[in-house]
Formats: structure tokens, C-alpha cells, sequence
């Protein structure tokens, strides 16, 4: 079998592994608040990633909630909550993650293809099949924390406690 094909099913099985193994991290604790997930200074709370203008194009990418709308949480709230966006927020985490996990494992890819081939192979599966997904995640986190932050101040004013108490 040529080693653009070996490498094309051994994508498309992580890929179709990928997806379980989202579903089952996103019961895992995870600190949202914490390394990696936290924005970085640079990152300037999200916006650096508006210079790569991705508002204009994030939507346009695939996403597996369109294909499989019952198996993935929804991305946009009905009557949003502060707890709803704490999903949301989580549901970011997640997906960077395992979009991390798809790049490091799809290094064993130089290996089925050794060479100038693996290599080119590697760098576009990385460059237009993840990067792209931990960038959309990267740049909505910051957005989300802020909403859910600012909803949370809202509930504890209307439930008398002071607003400025976390």
C-alpha cells in the first residue's frame, strides 16, 4: 500500500477515535482556569488571533457539531447561564486538547512515511487540520470567560451579595 494511503486511514482512525475520547475528557476534571488553557499575556485576552482575521473565517471550517448535532453540546445557549458558559468554556478546553493529542499522534505518520513525503504529509495535516480548531478555541475562551464572569457578577447583584466578591 502506497504511504499516502497508510497515512490517510491512520488519520481518519484517529480522527474517528478522536471523538469518543472528547466526549469521555469532557467528564474529566479539567482546570479550565489553569495551564495550558489559561490565555496567555500575549494572547491578549483573545484578540492577537484577530489579526489572522479568524471572526471571518471560523465558521467556515468543518465542525462535527453540524454532523452530529445529538452527540455534541450545543455552542450556542438558548437562555444563557453562568453555568452554561462554564460548559462552553470547558467545551473549548476539551477540543484543544484533543486536537493537541491528534498532532502529537499524528507524528507516527513520519514513520509510516519516512521522508521529504511524511513530512509535507505531517505538516499539512497539522497546518489545516488542527491548528486552525486549537486557534478557534484559543481566540473564543477568552470571549467566553468574560461573558460568564460578567453574567456571574449580574446574579450575585441581583441576589444582594456584593458584585465585586468572586
Amino acid at each position: 500500500m502506497p504511504p499516502i494511503v497508510t497515512c490517510l486511514l491512520y488519520i481518519a482512525v484517529l480522527g474517528m477515535a478522536a471523538f469518543p475520547f472528547g466526549r469521555l475528557l469532557a467528564r474529566c476534571p479539567l482546570r479550565t482556569d489553569g495551564f495550558p488553557f489559561r490565555c496567555a499575556a500575549w494572547e491578549r485576552g483573545g484578540k492577537i488571533y484577530e489579526k489572522l482575521h479568524i471572526r471571518a473565517w471560523q465558521n467556515r471550517v468543518p465542525d462535527v457539531s453540524r454532523w452530529f448535532p445529538s452527540l455534541v453540546p450545543v455552542k450556542r445557549l438558548e437562555s444563557p447561564t453562568p453555568e452554561g458558559m462554564g460548559r462552553m468554556v470547558r467545551e473549548t478546553c476539551v477540543a484543544e486538547l484533543t486536537h493537541v493529542l491528534l498532532i502529537l499522534l499524528g507524528l507516527y505518520c513520519l514513520r509510516l512515511w519516512p521522508g521529504v513525503g511524511g513530512v509535507i504529509f505531517y505538516c499539512v495535516y497539522t497546518l489545516a487540520g488542527n491548528v486552525p480548531f486549537i486557534l478557534i478555541q484559543r481566540y473564543n475562551r477568552p470571549r467566553l470567560v468574560r461573558l460568564q464572569k460578567a453574567m456571574e457578577k449580574k446574579e450575585r447583584k441581583r441576589e444582594g451579595i456584593d458584585p465585586n466578591v468572586a
